[in-house]
This record gives structure tokens, sequence and C-alpha cells, in this order.
């Protein structure tokens, strides 16, 4: 299920433009989303943050990676995207730059992701914003979900993989 690259070694850059890597997170249950503040799923931020400030002292870190390939969704820049989760939904868990999960420009990151879990049928691709996936504590990709999964219903997983 794993591919050969590390995810903690990908580069990311995080929303006020610090270029890092996935290493400060090594050790954590990871939960990364592609998001999005204009989408009919954007209300799902409010159970992200929920089970960030339930689960984060034992382990869980929710990675938000804004994305704009679905029909627009997420027009804005690095700052009016993190001033919107901030005052909309007071969302506290780490963001990320905008990033393409889809196509030639796909952040390696979202190559890593879809390539150790596929989506229905096999599929890489990936359907639309708030797609999830959840990483073990040693980095394996452990389980995919799509946007109609509320964040609430990873809840036993997450709890399986914090041990």
């Amino acid at each position: 299920m794993a591919t050969s690259t590390c995810i903690y070694e990908i580069p990311v850059t995080a929303i006020d433009g610090t270029a890092t890597t996935m290493e400060s997170h090594r050790g954590k249950v990871l939960l990364v989303v592609n998001v999005a503040s204009k989408c009919g799923f954007t209300g799902q931020y409010a159970g992200l943050e929920e089970l960030y400030r339930a689960y984060k002292d034992r382990g869980l870190v929710i990675l938000g990676f804004p994305c704009n390939q679905f029909m627009a969704q997420e027009p804005g820049n690095a700052e009016e995207i993190k001033s919107f989760c901030e005052q909309k939904f007071a969302v506290t868990f780490p963001m990320f730059a905008k990033v393409d999960v889809n196509g030639s420009d796909t952040h390696p990151l979202y190559e890593h992701l879809k390539s150790a879990a596929r989506g229905t049928l096999g599929t890489l691709g990936i359907k639309w914003n708030f797609t999830k996936f959840l990483v073990d504590r040693n980095g394996a990709v452990r389980l995919r979900r799509g946007p109609f999964t509320q964040p609430r219903q990873l809840t036993a997983d997450i709890e399986r993989f914090l041990g």
C-alpha cells in the first residue's frame, strides 16, 4: 500500500508561505483533507476542527490543503483563506498553501496519498473537495474517504490508529 516516497520527506508550504516538510508530523496520526471555502461541503471545517480539538492531545493532526480545482470553489489567496477559516470556523489545525490534487501539477503529497489509497473502483483521481486521507503514526496511508464522509464518521478509525 505504501509508495517508495516517505511521506515525511515531502515538501509542503504552510499557508503563511513557510517552506517545510511533513517531518514535523512524524509519529502523529494525520488526517489530510483538500478543502475549499465556497463548496457545499465547506461546513465540514467545523467537524474537522471538532475532531482536532478532541484528539490533538493524543496525537491527531488535521492538515488542510486548499484546492481550487473543483468548480473554482477556493478562489482566495492564502491570507483570504486563512482569515475565512479562522473567522468562520475558528480553525486552529494547520493549513497549507493552495495545491492541485489532480492533473499534471498534482502536489507530490497528493501523488503519494492517491497512489497509497485509491478511490472507489481503484481510481486515482480525487473527485471533489473534502476528500480525506488518514495516515497512521508510521506514515502509512491507511484509508481514503470521499466528501460525503462527515469528519465525525472517522472517529472509530482515528481512535484505532491513535492506540
